[in-house]
């Protein structure tokens, strides 16, 4: 899966004749430290771009080091944010929140959004001073750390949410608020504090002059037609989510030619079946193929399952799993296919 949404630089850094592959290296700052004043302070904008987002790039470089996802887009890495290090969760979430927040910033910036955006903007929130409240209320009401975002959820439709920490809509952990950011503002104290202090509200409402909707735009174009938006409408699916975790862990060891797993976990195998036939599926995976591919995956973990209860020889065994295996990445297959 290739996708890039922020640029995403290859780093070789060589150290006495060792060369180590860095994945992720600092955007470029497109302005000046002072460009954005007197909304946003020059030292501020030095310390948290110099200091907190290369403190956050050197720390996800040192998490994915020498791991099997030391490759992976930083997408990639926060989609299953749930069940990453706390290492990874928060430095990548950290690094590609400060990526996009620079972007949207701008000295020269588009005051109001135009086209497209604009339209969908008033009929979603019935106006851009509507949306900027909205926002700012769901940021100054964020307790402790977080940012507030805009972005395009699974229906490709606009949306608002806040999140904690470093997280945001592309993380598993944003329980129903999941979707591509189009827009994101930084309410970690680090953001406002040097010149605002402690008034947060201050600083939402200062912010809005810098806000560059002509970026935020082409942001919100690209997001629509992002083929990554139904890799994260699939990852919303849990019962999916759930029937391919005892899927590979039974399927894999089998290959490797160890039996117990499957034949210990059949009947659950086949309760996740049932549970996937049952869940409610994502709006875009509501279709007749894919209905007809899950009640094929259901009928086949019953013949896996009986097959196990009669105690059935390893050859009969292995050719029913790896069946249903097959059924189990057909469905996998159309849920990422736009047309089914």
């Amino acid at each position: 899966m290739k996708h890039v949404s922020i640029v995403v630089f290859a780093l070789i850094v060589i150290f006495g004749g060792s060369v180590t592959a860095q994945p992720f290296s600092l955007p470029k700052l497109n302005y000046s430290y002072d460009a954005l004043e007197p909304y946003i302070d020059a030292q501020t904008m030095e310390i948290h771009y110099s200091k907190h987002h290369q403190g956050y790039l050197n720390n996800l470089n040192k998490a994915v080091a020498n791991t099997n996802f030391a490759d992976w887009t930083i997408e990639e890495l926060m989609l299953n944010a749930e069940k990453r290090s706390p290492a990874v969760r928060n430095n990548a979430g950290g690094f590609y929140n400060h990526a996009l927040f620079w972007e949207i910033l701008s000295p020269n910036a588009q005051k109001t959004p135009k086209g497209q955006l604009a339209d969908e903007i008033n009929r979603t929130f019935t106006s851009l001073d509507s949306l900027k409240r909205l926002m700012n209320n769901q940021a100054a009401t964020r307790f402790g750390s977080g940012w507030v975002w805009l972005y395009v959820n699974t229906d490709k439709k606009l949306a608002v949410c806040s999140s904690p920490n470093q997280d945001n809509p592309i993380m598993d952990v944003m329980k129903g608020n999941r979707g591509i950011p189009v827009l994101g503002i930084d309410v970690w104290e680090h953001a406002y504090y040097l010149k605002y202090q402690n008034k947060r509200g201050d600083y939402l409402n200062a912010i809005w002059n810098v806000v560059d909707w002509d970026t935020v735009n082409k942001k919100y174009e690209a997001a629509l037609k992002d083929p990554f938006l139904k890799v994260i409408e699939k990852n919303t699916w849990e019962a999916l989510k759930n029937f391919h975790a005892v899927m590979a862990q039974t399927f894999h060891p089998m290959e490797d030619g160890d039996f117990n797993p499957i034949r210990q976990r059949s009947s659950e195998m086949l309760d996740k079946a049932k549970l996937l036939s049952t869940s409610p599926a994502p709006n875009s995976f509501k279709t007749v193929q894919i209905t007809n591919a899950i009640k094929e995956l259901v009928d086949g973990a019953q013949s896996l399952d009986k097959l196990v209860k009669k105690k059935a020889k390893n050859d009969k065994i292995e050719a029913s799993l790896t069946k249903l295996h097959d059924v189990f990445h057909k469905i996998q297959g159309l849920c990422s296919n736009e047309d089914h």
